[in-house]
């Protein structure tokens, strides 16, 4: 017979794990945490989560097993809610708050809507497409459509919170539509780089960040939830490409295709505009609590600032994992200084070093045979810095340890 106290201790620890998984915890983190949770209210547990699954087994006091399985979705980041839960078990394990309290305080997490709002959510959805454009150094042509076909697919991303029909086909469908338009734009604005403005309206759903963590689970040995993430994140990759290639065929079919003529490029300093509208969107986009959102604009000039002081001297693919490095001790500090997740502030500098535009790029070329930006080695490059980018994560943890598991 269970008793109530496990009952209670039961329902929070599998009410933790249901929510650190939708608010984008990876594996690892969750699995790490769930343990120390478990320790700490005294009952023996093991837990396997993956993007798809999460598993639970927990021991009562007369050691019988009970085990939990549920079939779950992909989470999306929700640093805010992330924040809060973290802060909710430290108030349990200090004793500021009842296991019944907390509770009730999760399932309140759980639901809490997006402390933004839908308007300010598509200006971040328009702001972040332009942003990744302007780093790209392209033209202020190149930005300016890069950021209305950007809020286009922000009314995608909308609509698909309504309709079930829409979700599942959300990035092919915004990748279809952004490629007919682009061509259409072409036979009015010649300087405009068709492929780049494709590429920079739908830069929310390249999976750059997902292959990053697939990548970490891996090297974490969690092997089940690193393969299946980045299978994940290739299958988007292709579905984006995918509907590209046949957006542009159609508009080729129905308008054609203007003549493109090189216009001159964006300054060098507007990569420091670009950072910093990059990260503010981020902080919009990934729901950043406000107290906590300067921490995470800092962790873009970090991630970009060490990245670019270490490229000369290292290269640009190993210079990212200068750019990682310094943020990994960057986030680590930030947990020891304010005693809340690291990840709350490494995910947003990672995204601006992630490599998942060149991903798309490099599908590209091997596809077409046209390349989108001159690049050259685009794919041992791209290899390369996915590979810094984990090592130089690793690296910062080994130099400063972080005060949280998440």
């Amino acid at each position: 017979m269970q008793s109530a106290e496990f009952k209670q201790k039961r329902r929070f620890i599998i009410s933790l794990g249901k929510a650190l998984h939708k608010f984008g915890t990876n594996s690892f983190r969750s699995e790490a945490h769930l343990q120390n949770v478990a320790s700490f209210l005294g009952i023996k547990a093991s837990f396997i989560i993956t993007p798809t699954a999460l598993t639970f087994v927990l021991i009562d006091e007369e050691l019988n097993e009970h085990n939990y399985l549920v079939r779950v979705k992909p989470g999306d980041l929700d640093l805010g809610s992330l924040a809060r839960t973290d802060e909710l078990v430290d108030e349990l394990s200090s004793g500021t708050r009842s296991l019944e309290e907390a509770n009730e305080r999760l399932e309140d997490i759980y639901n809490k809507p997006n402390p933004y709002g839908k308007a300010l959510s598509f200006f971040a959805f328009g702001a972040s497409s332009g942003a990744f454009a302007m780093l790209m150094h392209t033209s202020w042509n190149d930005v300016f459509w890069a950021t209305l076909l950007g809020f286009i697919v922000c009314l995608f991303v909308f609509w698909s919170e309504r309709s079930k029909r829409v979700t599942e086909m959300l990035e092919p469908m915004s990748a279809l539509v952004c490629a007919m338009l682009a061509s259409l734009i072409s036979n009015f604005d010649p300087y405009v780089n068709m492929p780049l403005i494709i590429l920079s309206a739908i830069i929310a759903f390249i999976p750059g960040l997902s292959l990053t963590l697939g990548l970490s689970e891996l090297a974490a040995r969690h092997l089940i939830s690193g393969t299946a993430r980045i299978m994940d994140a290739i299958m988007v990759l292709f579905k984006l490409y995918f509907g590209a290639a046949l957006g542009i065929a159609l508009g080729t079919l129905l308008w054609g295709t203007g003549e493109y003529i090189q216009p001159e490029a964006t300054p060098s300093w507007t990569s420091w505009v670009a950072v910093t509208t990059l990260s503010i969107s981020l902080v919009i986009l990934f729901q950043v609590r406000k107290k906590d959102a300067p921490w995470g604009i800092i962790s873009g000039y970090v991630a970009y600032g060490a990245t670019l002081l270490a490229t000369p001297y290292l290269g640009f693919a190993l210079g990212a994992f200068a750019g990682a490095f310094a943020l990994g001790v960057y986030s680590n500090l930030f947990s020891r200084l304010m005693n809340l997740p690291s990840s709350i502030v490494m995910l947003l500098g990672l995204v601006v070093l992630v490599p998942g535009s060149k991903v798309y790029i490099g599908l590209n070329s091997a596809v077409s045979g046209q390349d989108i930006l001159n690049t050259t080695n685009i794919g041992s490059q791209t290899f390369l810095i996915f590979m810094s980018l984990v090592a130089g994560l690793i690296f910062a943890n080994v130099a400063v340890r972080s005060r949280k598991t998440l």
